[in-house]
């Protein structure tokens, strides 16, 4: 070794200041233990938490004996005056989260993680208060001598509505604050998958069949815009999505402004995969609005779902059939937005959905975790693990042997990309120890992977993990040298590492 550091020495005077991850990189590489191929058997047999096709609470519980393995994932609207009881004087938000609590445990009690939206308007209906179209705007903002609602009799021929109005200050502070204390409450709360939100009817960022008034029935530009700034401040934890509806300019500021595009939300379209939802049938709205707000990239960082059409009552029941929908199969339009859920509420009234064609639409969406390697040198466990999915993790989640975990996150690893984790512990020789664990997922719901890996022995040194690299001092990219933030080269393969993984 005194050859070595006399080498290195050498280097340090003829190159000047040189960067310490490279003698880090050579010592490693250096002092290279022997790693052993370790066998890896596994199979994923079930649709995968945080993904998959979905149903609403009181479908999901009615067929749970037939679909409750099929699914992952409930959807519900969620009303915020059902929370909030009131204000302080200081301008504290006051709560009772009972209602909240006692849908997420329901849903928790089939194994099933929640979607959930908060909404203020919806047409005809009545589970605020039992009459048609009442806004679930809480009663103390409501109570008050300068808040206004207006109405419409029959928007778009879905019967009464109410508008929240848009123009008093109180409803816009609370809606900002309403976020800040769910965040707060609910980001490592493992019940809760995702959140929608937006405004409008159902919160979906259009109130068609109703004049649209920025600032009165609608939120003006300018507060949406600090919304989609606040709820990217505040939402870190939770994944939360919009609607593609936002991508129209008459009521959105969002295409138009280059910080709101910039930033990390993801896609909801509440018409999936109906008649002319593709550009070329007729106008291809849907699809125009996917590219517009989504420029193909935005699955990559923030979650993209939806729910199947209801412009036909056909629909939901058929897009499962094998032939399809309009000239798409759902494989083929999951694929390409890249989808991790999809609600699917009415889909098991038809004849076409039986629970084994639901879980199979369920195992088309999201992430799949494939090892094409396992290694260990006796004292750590390295292996290489690929996205075979149609979409990334978005939450955080570990391999781990026992209660050790890698020291890489599978967030945000994209498909057709690769990254190398490592777990400072050693398997048992059948691998049967390893497994991915997750603060994000509840008890009863597991992480599953692919792996089919027999042990050949010592494993040659031309295939290092991903923190051994060896550089070249002219900065030529050599094996293991990263090319980009979090890609290396190895085996003239560019490896991608966990959530800087990029194609």
């Amino acid at each position: 070794m005194s050859d070595f550091y006399s080498f290195f020495h050498h280097i340090m005077k003829k190159q000047g200041c040189v960067l310490m991850t490279m003698m880090t990189a050579v010592i490693a590489v250096c002092h290279a233990q022997t790693w052993q191929s370790v066998a890896l058997t596994r199979q994923i047999t079930h649709p995968q938490p945080m993904a998959g096709l979905v149903l609403w609470p009181d479908e999901a519980r009615d067929r749970h004996a037939t679909y409750g393995e099929t699914i992952q994932l409930e959807f519900s609207y969620c009303l915020p005056c059902k929370v909030v009881t009131g204000c302080g004087d200081d301008g504290t938000i006051e709560y009772d989260w009972n209602w909240f609590d006692s849908l997420l445990e329901d849903v928790a009690s089939r194994g099933h993680q929640l979607i959930a939206r908060f909404r203020y308007e919806y047409p005809s209906g009545t589970d605020v208060d039992g009459r048609k179209g009442t806004t679930a705007v809480p009663d103390y903002i409501k109570e008050r001598p300068d808040y206004a609602e207006t109405y419409s009799k029959n928007p778009g021929g879905d019967g009464p509505t109410y508008y929240a109005d848009w123009s008093n200050a109180e409803l816009q502070r609370f809606t900002l604050q309403f976020y800040t204390d769910f965040a707060q409450r609910y980001a490592h709360n493992a019940r809760l998958a995702f959140l929608e939100v937006g405004f409008g009817h159902w919160s979906e960022y259009h109130i068609y069949g109703t004049k649209l008034e920025l600032g009165r029935n609608f939120p003006s530009k300018a507060f949406q815009k600090q919304f989609f700034q606040h709820m990217n401040a505040v939402m870190t934890d939770i994944p939360w999505a919009v609607s593609i509806d936002a991508a129209d300019d008459e009521y959105s500021p969002v295409t138009d402004d280059k910080e709101l595009m910039a930033l990390h939300f993801g896609l909801f379209d509440d018409s999936f995969m109906h008649k002319t939802h593709e550009i070329g049938t007729e106008d291809g709205w849907n699809e125009k609005c996917w590219n517009a707000i989504g420029c193909g990239t935005r699955w990559q960082t923030g979650v993209c779902g939806g729910e199947i059409s209801y412009y036909s009552s056909n629909d939901q029941k058929n897009f499962l059939h094998p032939d399809g929908l309009y000239g798409h199969t759902w494989a083929e339009q999951a694929a390409k937005y890249h989808i991790t859920f999809m609600i699917a509420n009415d889909a098991p009234r038809g004849g076409v959905a039986t629970p084994e064609r639901f879980r199979e639409g369920s195992l088309a969406t999201g992430y799949r975790f494939v090892v094409r390697e396992c290694q260990t040198d006796g004292t750590a466990t390295r292996l290489l693990v690929a996205n075979e999915g149609m979409a990334p993790l978005y939450r955080d989640a570990w391999f781990a042997i026992g209660d050790v975990r890698s020291t890489t996150s599978l967030r945000g690893l994209l498909p057709g990309g690769e990254c190398w984790m490592e777990i400072p512990a050693v398997p048992h020789a059948d691998g049967g120890d390893i497994q991915i664990v997750s603060d994000c997922i509840l008890p009863q719901q597991s992480i599953e992977f692919d792996a089919d890996i027999k042990p050949t022995g010592i494993v040659p040194v031309k295939t290092p993990p991903s923190h051994i690299s060896a550089f070249s001092l002219a900065g030529q990219c050599l094996e293991g040298m990263p090319t980009q933030a979090g890609a290396y080269i190895v085996n003239g393969r560019k490896i991608l590492l966990g959530r800087h993984a990029r194609h």
